[in-house]
């Protein structure tokens, strides 16, 4: 079993940044693909990025491309979200979720954990 706990959610005006952090327990987390979500109020969870085992592949929504940046420390059983140029449209809760089957994929149900979640509001 995994737990994940993201922390670093806030709330931040329009072209600000966040840095979100999971950390990951129960068991090593080193060979697994990571990914965060998001769920804005009234709509479906969607994909926001994804990193493999070893950081060498990453994908990102085509909404966050170039504000966004994920990476993983494997040492820590840690993943991040570094957040810039933050718009009202970010705003969600951002969960943190773990694939134990190899490769990067972008729909929920290809994620076997996911954490409690983190509030983001970007304010404009």
């Amino acid at each position: 079993q995994v737990q994940l706990a993201e922390s670093g959610g806030g709330s931040v005006q329009a072209g600000g940044s966040l840095r979100l952090s999971c950390r990951a327990s129960g068991r090593s987390v080193n060979t697994d693909t990571m990914a965060w979500f998001r769920q804005a109020r009234g709509k479906e969870r969607e994909f926001v990025a994804a990193i493999d085992w070893n950081g060498g592949s990453t994908d990102f929504a085509s909404s966050v491309k170039g504000r966004f940046t994920i990476s993983r420390d494997n040492a820590r059983n840690m993943v991040y979200l570094q957040m810039d140029s933050l718009r009202p449209e970010d705003t969600a809760i951002y969960y943190c979720a773990v694939r134990t089957a190899r490769g990067i994929v972008q729909y929920p149900l290809g994620y076997d954990y996911e954490g409690q979640g983190t509030q983001v509001t970007v304010s404009s």
